[in-house]
């Protein structure tokens, strides 16, 4: 009963906050007897979706006979797609259809020759006018918006972070096996794990942007960006901002948390030789297939009487394509990966949240899937306590993330005071916004 009312949840929550689906629809474009041969990026490894990312471009491409589509996976997220993506403009060059994580969303509008997926279906689907505003509800396409309101893109890849739980480690140490409810307890939790069992106590993921670090910040009341009076400012050197971090760097300078990559985090967690990781539902899939303890998850952390506050994990994908031909075969494979099946495909591949609603409504596959996978649940049930993910505006975007994480390091390294570093981020990222 528990798993029927957790579908039935996610299917109401999601029809009045998130997505809708699309059935396919159209019947080709292009008009030419040539196959057009197009590239799609994505950042989805071995570990991290890159097996149904294969199988929904194999599918596609054995569909039909007049578009192939090329994969290509880019390492270090999307920030590293971003940084070889200016490359391969500047070289004249532009794959057909991108992954944009959402806190590269401005930066990618500022710096890249995009066209708008309804500027593609109106020149060349006609029957396909409505798809975007039939299938998508408000809230979800806002994910995909500029700032100004126009759609770039089409949400796919929808997240949110969770705790994973190694329970056989939490028994060994004398700990609750439901694991922690707060950040405070995760403190204590990991201090315990890791002097009763030798072992790390907790792992947050550490990859090439800020995304864990917005979490745990924000849900204690620190703000990562905000726009005021015309301005955008960050305002996470606050006495919260600072108390969250030093918990986090406290325990990784006392040895009771790891930090290292990300990849290798996540493997180490999986290898037992972790009790609890911070880290995306995306992860799941890889974990259900490598972990040998009693894996089980838990909702992202509170602080102590602050609401939950978590930021939208994933990306949209979009049109760069340069040609008409191009461009609607770029549309067909979107199309394609939107379908229920396909929605399917990816979200048992990988962990991330459906992103429409026909998927679940419309896939026997994923009804049951969801119906027998209770590692899906705390990722829908804490969907009210998503905020997006920031996004810094313009070209000092990367700029600004990037002093983020530099900073991120310092501390951690234990060459840096938390107050003196996160000031000092503050301080940096506000002078070039502004």
């Amino acid at each position: 009963m528990k798993k029927k009312a957790l579908i039935l949840l996610f299917v109401i929550f999601t029809m009045v906050a998130l997505t809708a689906c699309s059935e396919e629809g159209g019947n080709g474009a292009g008009g030419s007897s040539e196959r057009v041969v197009i590239e799609y990026w994505h950042v989805n490894s071995e570990v991290f979706g890159g097996p149904a990312v294969e199988t929904m471009i194999e599918q596609f491409n054995a569909s039909q006979d007049r578009i192939e589509v090329v994969g290509r996976f880019n390492a270090d997220m999307y920030r590293g797609l971003i940084s070889n993506l200016q490359a391969e403009v500047a070289a004249g060059r532009h794959p057909a259809i991108v992954q944009v994580g959402w806190a590269m969303i401005d930066y990618f509008d500022a710096n890249f020759p995009h066209t708008e997926p309804q500027a593609v279906i109106d020149a060349h689907f006609p029957e396909d006018a409505t798809f975007i505003a039939d299938n998508f509800l408000p809230s979800m396409l806002g994910l995909a918006n500029t700032r100004d309101g126009r759609l770039i893109g089409l949400p796919y890849a929808v997240s949110t972070p969770v705790m994973f739980i190694n329970r056989d480690l939490l028994i060994e140490a004398g700990l609750d096996e439901n694991g922690p409810q707060t950040w405070e307890e995760v403190n204590e939790f990991a201090r315990q794990i890791h002097e009763v069992t030798g072992r790390f106590g907790l792992y947050i993921q550490e990859p090439a942007d800020s995304w864990a670090t917005q979490a745990l910040l924000e849900s204690n009341g620190a703000r990562i960006l905000e726009y005021n009076n015309g301005r955008f400012e960050t305002n996470f050197a606050t006495p919260e901002g600072i108390e969250a971090f030093e918990m986090y760097a406290d325990l990784v300078l006392d040895g009771a948390a790891l930090h290292i990559g990300w990849d290798d985090g996540v493997n180490a967690f999986a290898a037992g030789e972790v009790g609890m990781l911070f880290t995306t539902i995306a992860r799941r899939q890889q974990l259900q297939n490598t972990a040998e303890f009693d894996l089980f998850a838990t909702m992202a952390p509170v602080w102590e009487g602050t609401p939950r506050r978590i930021p939208a994990g994933g990306c949209m994908v979009s049109i760069l394509a340069q040609t008409p031909e191009e461009q609607a075969a770029a549309w067909e494979f979107m199309r394609f990966l939107y379908s229920h099946e396909s929605v399917a495909e990816w979200t048992m591949g990988t962990g991330f949240i459906p992103p429409t609603i026909g998927a679940v409504s419309g896939s026997e596959r994923l009804q049951v899937f969801l119906e027998e996978n209770d590692m899906m649940t705390p990722a829908i049930e804490q969907l009210s306590g998503v905020v997006p993910w920031a996004a810094f505006p313009g070209d000092a975007g990367l700029q600004a993330e990037q002093l983020m994480i530099d900073k991120r390091e310092q501390i951690l390294g234990g060459h840096q005071g938390v107050a003196e570093a996160l000031t000092e981020a503050q301080n940096a990222i506000n002078a070039i916004l502004n």
